[in-house]
């Protein structure tokens, strides 16, 4: 972190302010069934309990301090603010320096047992520091005021079916619908703060020990992440990447999460805000393959098995995305009182792209299926059945439009992307039948492999400049053609695809990174043009280079990506060029899947960090 990146800005240090931090000063904590996101100032802003989709109990992240936070500072002037997680572990850790000497703030939410917890220590560093703690709940995404009671030591907050208690090492003063403690704190001091969440119509679960309870989920997480594998360049950023995807992982099903947050803009004061706290088919085949080649079985299991039960049925019903259990509705509306971040509204809950036709999941479920078997993951006895079905429903299905890969909220088109992975689900099914010596109709297979191939190739090639378009008949680029090479619908050493990603680079790059294309009046993708750079397809640009042979732009480029993580290796989804600043829902799985997986593919070509070798 740099010195200027230490010093807390006046303009984040202020949790009751309406100027919303940048999403740099954000760390997350987890527990593998929720997340919460806490600012380098100590405020917790963001937390949905019980379950990442569940509606936040401190939503001052898409507000100010009214929607709900919980803050632990020192009470004056702050001189310096440094972060980091105690090794590989989520454990965070913000030291605050002052005159008069330092504290470090310990926060955490201890892997789920039963009920969900956060844990904040304050710990005396040196000298003896004046701090000050506020805390407003606000159930219901900010809207509700909830009934507060003492019950002895310890404070109730109850609205509905939520009850949160609150203990404290230090005597709490309750003021205009808040809770206030002003206290000290020398050298070597420990006092702990316990926040919970119970259903309203449970009993409060007893007490912890904070301190063993922080040791306990150390050493958990420490434990976990000892299970890695992964012995290749850039370990600590791809060690962190695997820590937020488990993070991000319900634990109970295995679905991961794309992100922990809604409404994150894609452009500060616009409206592509979007709920994330979803699983989407289209991450399947990256989350499968990098948990697996970072030795995460368990995990890759559990998300190939939450993924099985989601698709079973009807081809035709396939959705996009589901819930954390697998849940179909995901109705999409506002919450009007929200400001939203940095004043970009409207703040949306649910996500209508669900409903959306997108032709690309299929090959998705198809390729992650691939990966598994061949990764060495036991098969599932009714996986194939489920494969089956799904090609066979292509067959009738693949030449019409649909919504592409980006959930355009415009007219259905022929997207080039949608139709090559269409040939992936052709290409793993044959393959399944010739590597595997799986049963199909693999003569059926291989034509609807080719016609997919040759319409590809004669609708979606534009000869004259040299590249794929986004869609049939159009002259618009779009960043997911990159992906022609990774898929294996065309090789590296075509002419084609290099004329892609020359293209590519020309026409979508903004400052050296890559936009998913251009929002602009012709994108006909039904909303305002604007938005950052999509951080993973400039991570699918750095495996294009490698598998080229251009290694020093593919690490150049990596590397670059890596400086664009906040301090304590956090990536949002995309990133503003103009702002330099991460921007969209933070953080973000595909942007970490996206770190990994390149990281592999130049490890793969020999490629290493500069001055060292892969």
């Amino acid at each position: 972190m740099t010195e200027g990146d230490a010093a807390v800005r006046a303009s984040e240090w202020d949790a009751a302010s309406s100027a919303s931090p940048p999403l740099e000063t954000y760390a997350l904590i987890g527990d593998t069934h929720s997340a919460g996101l806490v600012c380098r100032n100590g405020s917790l802003d963001w937390l949905c309990l019980p379950r990442f989709d569940s509606p936040a109990c401190f939503a001052a992240l898409l507000g100010d301090a009214r929607h709900g936070n919980w803050q632990i500072r020192p009470a004056g002037e702050v001189r310096r603010a440094t972060r980091r997680y105690r090794g590989d572990t989520l454990v965070l850790e913000t030291e605050f320096e002052t005159a008069d000497g330092a504290v470090l703030l310990v926060d955490c939410m201890p892997p789920r047992q039963r009920h969900p917890r956060v844990i904040r220590q304050v710990v005396g560093v040196r000298g003896s520091v004046a701090m000050r703690m506020n805390l407003r709940i606000r159930f219901e995404y900010g809207k509700v005021v909830p009934w507060v009671r003492r019950e002895g030591d310890m404070l109730v907050a109850v609205a509905g079916p939520d009850a949160l208690e609150v203990r404290s090492d230090v005597p709490l003063q309750s003021t205009d619908l808040e809770h206030r403690a002003d206290f000290e704190v020398r050298a070597g001091q420990r006092l702990g703060f316990t926040l919970t969440w119970h259903p309203s119509y449970r009993p409060a679960p007893p007490a912890v020990d904070v301190d063993a309870t922080i040791g306990a989920t150390e050493t958990w997480w420490a434990e976990w992440a000892a299970r890695s594998t992964y012995e290749g360049p850039w370990r600590e950023a791809v060690m962190r990447s695997l820590l937020t995807l488990k993070a991000l992982t319900y634990e109970p099903t295995g679905g991961v999460v794309a992100a922990p947050t809604t409404s994150l803009p894609e452009q500060l004061g616009g409206v592509r805000n979007w709920d994330y706290r979803y699983c989407w088919l289209r991450d399947a085949a990256l989350t499968l393959e990098a948990l697996m080649v970072a030795g995460c079985i368990a995990e890759a299991v559990a998300w190939r098995d939450w993924l099985l039960r989601a698709v079973a049925g009807d081809p035709d019903d396939l959705q996009i995305m589901y819930g954390v259990a697998g849940e179909r509705r995901l109705a999409e509306y506002e919450l009007d009182w929200l400001p939203g971040y940095q004043g970009s509204r409207p703040v949306r809950v649910g996500n209508a792209a669900a409903g959306q036709r997108q032709l690309d999941v299929y090959g998705e479920v198809m390729a992650a299926m691939h990966a598994a078997r061949h990764l060495g993951m036991t098969p599932d006895p009714w996986a194939w059945r489920v494969q089956r079905h799904i090609v066979d429903w292509l067959e009738s299905h693949w030449r019409e439009p649909d919504e592409g890969i980006w959930e355009v909220r415009g007219p259905r088109r022929h997207f080039t992307h949608s139709k090559v992975m269409a040939w992936v689900a052709a290409d793993r099914a044959v393959r399944a039948v010739e590597e595997s010596g799986l049963d199909g109709d693999v003569a059926r297979w291989r034509r609807l492999r080719r016609d997919i191939h040759e319409e590809v190739c004669r609708e979606g090639y534009d000869a004259a400049r040299g590249t794929f378009t986004q869609s049939y008949g159009s002259d618009e680029l779009d960043a997911s053609l990159l992906l022609i090479p990774r898929v294996g619908f065309l090789p590296p050493g075509d002419p084609r695809v290099a004329g892609t990603v020359e293209t590519v680079m020309r026409g979508l790059c903004r400052d050296g990174l890559v936009l998913r294309y251009l929002p602009d009046e012709r994108a006909a993708d039904g909303l305002p043009p604007g938005e950052g750079a999509f951080l993973p397809c400039s991570f699918w640009l750095v495996d294009d280079l490698a598998l080229l042979g251009r290694h020093e732009e593919a690490r150049d480029l990596f590397e670059r990506l890596l400086g664009l993580q906040n301090d304590v290796g956090l990536l949002a989804e995309e990133y503003d060029t103009e702002a330099r600043r991460l921007v969209g829902n933070f953080p973000q799985a595909f942007s970490h899947l996206a770190l990994v997986s390149s990281a592999r593919t130049l490890g793969d070509a020999g490629v290493g960090e500069k001055g060292r070798r892969a």
